[in-house]
């Protein structure tokens, strides 16, 4: 008897298996403000490479704004990146987190807010809705400094 499915068999594809251990409590860190989101994520990022090109992060959180998971979803040029929104919630749907925090980072140094970074914040916000995944916050960072869209009032 032949157990393999037939898209399987028909593509030549392999079964995918993903296993998911959530970090332990006493380990995990609290996101508590923007001040915390920038701090943790530049635990996470080497400075040097906030210089160089816009890259694109996202931290998935519990219900009690644990950290659950942190992943760079994107690299992009000296000006732009390309952020594929599937990829931001896949990764959601995959922890089993009920809210995210994005980042960006601007190499030129600049804290200033583009339309585009508004843009991609409103396409966030209207995906989770679908998935009851809350966008909380959308942080714009520098080797120096960050800007928060949710402190300035534009998400």
């Amino acid at each position: 008897m032949n157990r393999t499915l037939p898209s399987t068999w028909l593509n030549r594809t392999n079964e995918i298996e993903l296993d998911y251990v959530r970090p332990l409590f006493n380990k995990m860190f609290y996101i508590r403000s923007s001040k915390s989101a920038d701090s943790f994520l530049k635990r996470f990022v080497h400075l040097k490479q906030l210089d160089l090109k816009e890259r694109f992060w996202a931290l998935y959180l519990n219900n009690a704004n644990g950290v659950v998971g942190i992943s760079e979803i994107a690299k992009g040029s000296t000006t732009s990146v390309c952020v594929n929104i599937r990829h931001v919630f896949q990764l959601a749907l995959l922890t089993n987190a009920v809210a995210i925090i994005v980042a960006h980072n601007h190499p030129s140094g600049t804290l200033k807010v583009s339309g585009a970074d508004k843009a991609i914040t409103r396409k966030l916000i209207n995906a989770g809705t679908f998935m009851d995944v809350k966008i909380l916050d959308h942080l714009i960072i520098t080797s120096e400094s960050y800007v928060s869209l949710a402190d300035e009032n534009l998400m």
